[in-house]
């Protein structure tokens, strides 16, 4: 009797083994080796150029790599970046007088691939985006414009394209003075951002008030939009892990980040587990639940227990997301990997044509199977996840 349910238990976790085989960050990392085999072609015919979609999937292969020390990860994340970056440190197609917060977010990748084989190449190319944040235009209180053709805006977003990759590099290289300007990124945008009722923060702040999205009064964006939400708590758990123990801005992270948790938590669906195009409108016509934002915050809440930010409390909200997750959006291929469903392909505010941030705008933007954001954020969840369980 005790030798048949040894062998059910075998059997048990065989299946649940070749589940998540199947289905989790090894599968996702199949299926990108398998589409985008030489570079990440996000736009099929177009030249591939240096765009942070990329950074947040090899981001998720380093997660992978670093778990399972499969070096296929680690060549593939290489092999990657070398198509950008010459033996001079120069980044193909990057310009840093754009002064486009998003071009800094594959500097956390190039410091993996420096750390790994310090190669001075690699070196060169995070100095010189760690020289365009120093060149990056601030409002007025200090916080860097997303853009350069956004003048006096804070995104969401940009909390994520930066301050980690500003937290790394400081933590590498020894500038210490550093993490005060970091946190003061953070404040700032909590601070012109968060809506009090919620506790969810507006997609982006113009200091102007001049944009057509903008609350002439609070400078606000109008919606939540779930992916924007997803990047920031991600900034806050990735910037996080570099700050020093005895760094005063440390304990400022950790409050944000509880405090953006606790409106995570809040509007979690709890039908799905996951959440919400626009957050706070879970029963508004058109509304839907979005996959990248749903990895987003399975990754943040989960990283975030792990490094001792949040309280074991949120380990339920996480695994519930990551089930919905695997329920809502994960369909196997017949060539034995998976695609993710259900990511939205963008959305952005003013340019041309003008984005009014409206809800019916976060409504119009076409919802894609693996979208490369999508795709990373789901690296990510993946692999904190897996590594709970385990």
């Amino acid at each position: 009797m005790r030798f048949k349910t040894s062998l059910l238990s075998t059997a048990l976790l065989l299946s649940v083994s070749l589940a998540q085989a199947q289905t989790g960050a090894a599968g996702m990392a199949a299926t990108v080796m398998r589409i985008w085999s030489d570079s990440l072609e996000v736009q099929p015919g177009r030249p591939v150029r240096w765009s942070y979609d990329q950074g947040v999937v090899l981001e998720g292969f380093t997660g992978l790599w670093k778990r399972t020390g499969d070096q296929r990860y680690f060549r593939y994340i290489q092999r990657s970046m070398d198509h950008f970056i010459d033996t001079n440190g120069n980044i193909r197609t990057y310009q840093l007088k754009d002064y486009n917060i998003d071009n800094i977010k594959n500097g956390r990748v190039i410091l993996t691939l420096y750390k790994a084989t310090k190669d001075n190449k690699y070196k060169l190319a995070a100095d010189l985006l760690r020289e365009q944040l120093r060149q990056q235009p601030r409002t007025n209180d200090g916080g860097f414009w997303h853009k350069k053709r956004y003048p006096y805006q804070m995104w969401l977003d940009g909390l994520y394209m930066g301050e980690p990759f500003y937290a790394e590099y400081a933590a590498l290289f020894g500038e210490d003075s550093a993490f005060r300007d970091i946190t003061r990124q953070f404040v700032l945008m909590e601070e012109h951002a968060r809506d009090p009722r919620t506790g969810l923060l507006y997609h982006a702040w113009d200091e102007s008030k001049e944009q057509r999205w903008a609350n002439k009064t609070t400078g606000q964006s109008p919606n939540f939009w779930g992916r924007a939400m997803g990047w920031y708590a991600m900034a806050l758990v990735d910037a996080l892990e570099y700050y020093p123990s005895v760094n005063p801005g440390r304990d400022s992270l950790i409050a944000i980040l509880n405090r953006t948790a606790a409106a995570i938590r809040k509007y979690q669906d709890d039908k799905t587990g996951c959440w919400y195009q626009v957050l706070d409108k879970a029963g508004s016509k058109g509304n839907y639940v979005e996959a990248s934002a749903s990895c987003m915050f399975v990754y943040a809440l989960a990283k975030g227990m792990r490094l001792g930010y949040l309280p074991k409390t949120y380990r339920s909200v996480a695994q519930k997301g990551y089930n919905g997750i695997l329920k809502q959006f994960i369909r196997k291929n017949p060539e034995g990997d998976i695609t993710l469903g259900g990511t939205v392909s963008v959305a952005g505010l003013g340019g041309e044509p003008y984005r009014d941030g409206s809800y019916a705008y976060y409504l119009s933007e076409k919802v894609i199977d693996n979208d490369a954001k999508g795709v990373g954020a789901y690296l990510l969840a993946a692999n904190e996840m897996e590594t709970m369980t385990k």
